[in-house]
């Protein structure tokens, strides 16, 4: 193997911290993991039913790079039932993923920068980087609020995109309603494009679910079925957005991708109609379990949504924290995976309840 057969741009973009954790945790017997954010709950049967028939009637050759109109309409519907009098259409996408993939390597040209705020999702960077941009990372400690003033503060001529999740892995933080319509009126105002990550939509447990495009036409958001369903492996996704920008994304999908997995578009189409509100009240007491249980151990914001909480780490060092706890056979994920600093660590309560009561003891434990 020669060192120079592997691209200059491969130093720039590190194997995720996740990984790392898993790698340290791999001698353990029976670790409480709370680790990954991966849904604990099984796939509702009336999703994975029509998955196997898809499979069983034949449906498995390649689809349209848009998608199968058993499931695009269906999401192009939703879109425009829940952003009315926008004009806005969709792609099917290889996960959520896949989706921002797409949308960086179709906006972005080398040298143009991409805000992000940290901590941020693991892939964000890399995949800035990917795209032949640079990350412009604006801190959001300790509250992990965005403060439109520094975006505004942090746009150069260079600037073409602002990405975000809410809500956010890792912290759970949920993006209000004025914060997100001012960041929409500010991407408009400098002719930047807003990408919002709405991975974790059906998982906001305060109120009504709020999105920065029901502010701007022209915002970009990027969604999937992963999370919501429990079929993270499965790789189903969507972007919605003006028609010229998805349009471009769907061509860069033919020469990628090519299409979502086939017999998983069929049995996204069936989630549409599954209820999941029982697993979204069941996560949402889970939230407060774990909340209410180390809030007064650890330095911690009430998160709001997605299945994370991201505490201080007591002795100020997040990794030397997570190594502490994997060897009292907790696993956890350090913060500087997720960004900058190396002061948090995420937990994830995507887990049993019995897990939940394992970990959280450990962690008071460890707190002192």
């Amino acid at each position: 193997m020669r060192d120079e057969w592997i691209a200059d741009r491969m130093s720039h973009i590190e194997a995720s911290g996740i990984r790392k954790v898993f790698e340290l945790g791999r001698s353990l017997k029976d670790p409480v993991n709370l680790s990954i954010g991966q849904p604990h709950f099984e796939v509702p049967a009336s999703i994975r039913d029509a998955a196997k028939a898809a499979i069983d009637r034949g449906d498995n050759g390649y689809t349209v790079t848009q998608g199968v109109p058993e499931l695009r309409n269906r999401l192009l519907a939703d879109v425009k039932a829940r952003l009315p009098g926008q004009e806005r259409d969709v792609l099917v996408t290889a996960g959520t993923s896949g989706a921002l993939m797409l949308a960086l390597c179709t906006t972005v040209n080398p040298g143009d920068e991409v805000i992000l705020f940290d901590p941020y999702f693991v892939a964000y960077p890399h995949l800035v980087t990917l795209a032949g941009g640079t990350s412009v990372v604006l801190d959001t400690y300790p509250d992990f609020r965005i403060d439109v003033n520094k975006v505004r503060a942090a746009i150069t001529p260079k600037t073409k995109a602002i990405l975000f999740s809410s809500p956010s892995n890792p912290t759970g933080t949920t993006t209000d309603a004025d914060t997100l319509r001012d960041l929409a009126n500010l991407a408009r105002e400098k002719g930047v494009l807003l990408i919002a990550d709405e991975i974790y939509r059906a998982f906001w447990y305060d109120g009504p679910f709020r999105s920065a495009a029901e502010f701007d036409p022209d915002v970009l958001v990027l969604d999937g079925f992963g999370k919501a369903y429990g079929i993270t492996g499965w790789r189903l996704g969507f972007a919605h957005g003006p028609a010229r920008l998805v349009n471009e994304m769907a061509k860069l999908q033919q020469f990628t991708y090519v299409c979502a997995p086939s017999m998983v578009q069929y049995a996204g189409a069936a989630a549409l109609d599954a209820d999941i509100s029982a697993i979204v009240a069941d996560y949402r007491r889970k939230r407060d379990f774990v909340y209410e249980s180390l809030a007064g151990r650890f330095e911690l914001a009430r998160p709001g949504g997605a299945f994370y909480v991201f505490p201080k780490a007591p002795s100020g060092s997040g990794t030397k924290f997570v190594e502490e706890a994997i060897r009292n056979n907790l696993l956890i994920i350090p913060g500087n995976a997720f960004g900058r600093r190396d002061t948090h660590f995420r937990v994830s309560y995507a887990a049993s309840d019995e897990k939940l009561r394992q970990g959280v003891e450990i962690l008071r434990r460890m707190a002192g």
